[in-house]
C-alpha cells in the first residue's frame, strides 16, 4: 500500500526537507509546502552543531537521536554531495567546553555512554586553538563533533528532491488547515486550493502548535528566538569549536565564523536587536579577543520550535488517522534530523524502528 501513498508534508526545513527525502523512494508521490522558502526559518539560522550544546543535561530520548544522528551525519553529507554537487560541509572539528559547572555531571554522562569526552589541561587547549581568550581555567573536549553548514544542506537537500521525478515542491504556500473526513484527516486546505492526501504531516516548525489548534489538540510548541551573528577571518584561524557560559564560536571550512546564540521568548517577531548584537560580540571577544578587530558580516534572528524538555514529537496523532507529526526539536533539529527522519519514516512505512518510538510517540504528550 505504501507504494502507492500521496503523503503531503507541512514544512520545508530540514526535519521536513529529510522526512521527504527518505520517504521518497517508498511512497507513490511526496509534496512539500512551505509557508515561505524552503529552509529560510529554524534551519537557516542556527549553527549547525552536531551534537546538543550539553548532551549530558538532555534525556535519553533526546540522546538516543543524538547519537544515532552523529554517527550517520558524515555519510549523509557524502551522499547528498555525490547526488547535488551541493556539499552541505559536515565539518569535524572538535568541540571544547570551558569552565563548566557541571563538568564532573558531562565526565560521568561521557563514561556512562561511551562517549569520548575528556577533561583537558587548559594550557593544551591553548596550543591547539591559541586564538582562544585567557581567563578560562578548566576545560573538556570531545574530538569527533562536526558541525554542518545548515544553509548549504538546505540547497543540498533542495536539489536532491528537486531531481526526484515524485517529489513536488511548493514554496509560498501556507497551509490554513486540514480537510477531515470523519475521524481521518485526507488532506490541506492552502491558499491554492485543497490538495488531498493519503498520509499528512506536520513538520512546521514553530508554527506546528498554531496549526495543530486548529483540529482543537494543543500542541506545546511555541516559538524562541535565537540570534547569531557571523565574522569572516581567515580560513585557518580557528581550528575547533569552543562553547562558555552558554555562548559558542563555530568555524566554516572558508574562514567564516558563527557566534550564537540568545534565547528570547518574544512570540513570533524575529527581528534582530542591538542589545543581543552588543551581548553577542561580548561574548565573542571573551571567548576570542581577536575578534575585536574582525569584520561582522552578518546578524540575523530566527525561530526555534521550543517543546518541552527539547524532546520532539515523532509518530501518528491519536484520533486523528492519517495525521502525523515531526516536529518540536527546540535546540537540537539539526542535530537530530537524521535519527528523527529515518524514525519517522520507519512508523509511517511500517518498519522497524532504528530506536524506540515510545518516547517521542504524541499520543499521550498533546
Amino acid at each position: 500500500m505504501a507504494g502507492q501513498q500521496h503523503v503531503v508534508i507541512i514544512g520545508g526545513g530540514v526535519i521536513g526537507l529529510l522526512t521527504a527525502f527518505n520517504l521518497a523512494a517508498e511512497v507513490g508521490q511526496v509534496t512539500l509546502l512551505d509557508r515561505s522558502g524552503l529552509g529560510q526559518e529554524s534551519s537557516w539560522a542556527g549553527g549547525g552543531i552536531v551534537s546538543p550544546l550539553y548532551p549530558w543535561r538532555y534525556s535519553p530520548a533526546v540522546t538516543a537521536l543524538a547519537h544515532w544522528s552523529q554517527d550517520f551525519y558524515p555519510q549523509l553529507g557524502e551522499r547528498l554531495f555525490a547526488a547535488t554537487g551541493v556539499d552541505p560541509e559536515v565539518h569535524t572539528t572538535g568541540l571544547y567546553w570551558l569552565d563548566l559547572d557541571d563538568e564532573a555531571e558531562a565526565l560521568a554522562w561521557a563514561e556512562r555512554e561511551q562517549r569520548p569526552l575528556s577533561a583537558v589541561d587548559i594550557s593544551a587547549v591553548h596550543d591547539a586553538v591559541p586564538v582562544m581568550g585567557g581567563g578560562y581555567s578548566r576545560a573538556i573536549y570531545m574530538a569527533d563533533v562536526a558541525n554542518v553548514r545548515n544553509p548549504r544542506l538546505v540547497k543540498s537537500l533542495k536539489a536532491a528532491l528537486q531531481a526526484l521525478p515524485n517529489v513536488t515542491i511548493r514554496e509560498q504556500c501556507e497551509v490554513a488547515g486540514f480537510i477531515r473526513e470523519g475521524e481521518r484527516v485526507v488532506g490541506v486546505r492552502t491558499a491554492i486550493g485543497e490538495l488531498r492526501a493519503d498520509q499528512v504531516v506536520l513538520s512546521a516548525g514553530a508554527w506546528s502548535g498554531e496549526l495543530l489548534g486548529s483540529l482543537g489538540l494543543a500542541l506545546p510548541v511555541e516559538p524562541v528566538k535565537g540570534q547569531m551573528i557571523l565574522y569572516k577571518c581567515a580560513a585557518d584561524f580557528l581550528s575547533s569549536m569552543v562553547l562558555a557560559k552558554g555562548r559558542y564560536a563555530i568555524p566554516r571550512r572558508d574562514g567564516h565564523i558563527l557566534v550564537g546564540s540568545t534565547l528570547e521568548h518574544e512570540g513570533f517577531d524575529k527581528t534582530p536587536t542591538l542589545s543581543a548584537l552588543e551581548s553577542l560580540k561580548a561574548s565573542a571577544v571573551e571567548l576570542i579577543p581577536a575578534l575585536a578587530q574582525a569584520e561582522v558580516v552578518g546578524h540575523w534572528a530566527g525561530l526555534r520550535p521550543g517543546s518541552p524538555e527539547g524532546i520532539p514529537y515523532i509518530g501518528r496523532v491519536p484520533g486523528f488517522e492519517g495525521l502525523w507529526l515531526n516536529c518540536g526539536h527546540y535546540r537540537n533539529g539539526l542535530v537530530l534530523a537524521p535519527a528523527s527522519c529515518q524514525l519517522f519514516a520507519d512508523l509511517l512505512l511500517g518498519r522497524e524502528p532504528i530506536i524506540d518510538p515510545a518516547p517521542y510517540a504524541p499520543g499521550g504528550r498533546i
